[in-house]
């Protein structure tokens, strides 16, 4: 792994001053920016909680409920995508409405690793692309009023710059099916296990004692449309910018859902996106 970095230059997680607190996004009043201090992460770990806990049905712990907020060890070391609404009259941390946390190499290092190596092998991924940075996407959610391309296109803006910035490689991490029994998703794990696996050079396993096959249904009984139709946003747009998923899923008890590991060269996004989200490059990275 890379060298951490000097920390005089960490602002907010790992980003050096060059890019914390800019516009890294903007769509009418939705504006895509890093976390600037702490009281900001803190209010993106409330609307986490807000999301995975009192919507989605996330075990909190008695820490976590007393404080409402959605917060680990890895926060710490994180950057986190924020995204505000500025139409809303209230304070900035207020006008949080959604958000993503990035880890980069550099900040694995510091805390012992991804956070997904709990559930998925990462070793050889990292050992077979000694050359390549690498930068895990996850804790992804919007508030439910907020869910439109609008604000997936800010988010996407403002992570687009941050993989310019950071000279990124492969975006990689754990995106959920709701509910803890795989065969409830049959058709759409069975369609990913079959028809977007990762190349070997990106080969990703859960681990042994987690690992739960996704090939559940032959490919002669899938209706591609339909498993298609059935998987969660988040998964759909990964596949939509070209990602492949690796091999076997989890089951998150905590956090009661499906596990499938995702992998997004840069190299492998179609040019559409790259030109789309390129077209204010000038604006959101030095």
């Amino acid at each position: 792994m890379s060298t951490p970095p000097d920390p005089e230059t960490v602002v907010s997680g790992l980003s050096p001053v060059g890019i914390a607190g800019r516009t890294l996004g903007r769509i009418g009043s939705l504006e895509a920016r890093l976390a600037c201090s702490e009281a900001e992460i803190e209010a993106a770990q409330e609307v986490r909680y807000r999301v995975f806990y009192e919507e989605l049905g996330a075990k909190a712990s008695r820490l976590q409920a007393a404080e409402r907020r959605d917060a680990d060890r890895f926060d710490a070391v994180c950057d986190h995508i924020l995204v505000f609404d500025h139409s809303l009259a209230a304070p900035e941390h207020e006008r949080i409405v959604g958000t993503y946390r990035v880890l980069t190499q550099e900040g694995a290092a510091l805390c012992g690793g991804f956070y997904s190596e709990d559930e998925f092998d990462l070793a050889g991924l990292i050992e077979r692309n000694p050359g390549k940075r690498f930068l895990e996407l996850g804790r992804s959610c919007v508030l439910p009023q907020y869910r439109s391309k609008r604000t997936i296109e800010a988010l996407w803006q403002a992570i687009w710059a941050y993989v310019l910035h950071h000279k990124i490689d492969v975006m990689a991490g754990c995106a959920s099916f709701h509910g803890t029994v795989p065969a409830a998703h049959s058709e759409a794990l069975s369609f990913l296990a079959q028809s977007f696996r990762t190349e070997p050079e990106f080969q990703v396993s859960a681990l042994p004692e987690r690992y739960r096959s996704m090939d559940l249904v032959p490919p002669e009984a899938i209706n591609a449309k339909a498993a298609f139709a059935r998987m969660p946003p988040l998964i759909k747009g990964y596949l939509r910018l070209g990602a492949r998923i690796g091999d076997g899923c989890v089951i998150d008890h905590d956090f009661e859902t499906v596990d499938v590991f995702v992998v997004l060269a840069v190299s492998d996004i179609r040019q559409r996106y790259i030109s789309y989200y390129t077209a204010d490059e000038g604006a959101y990275v030095a």
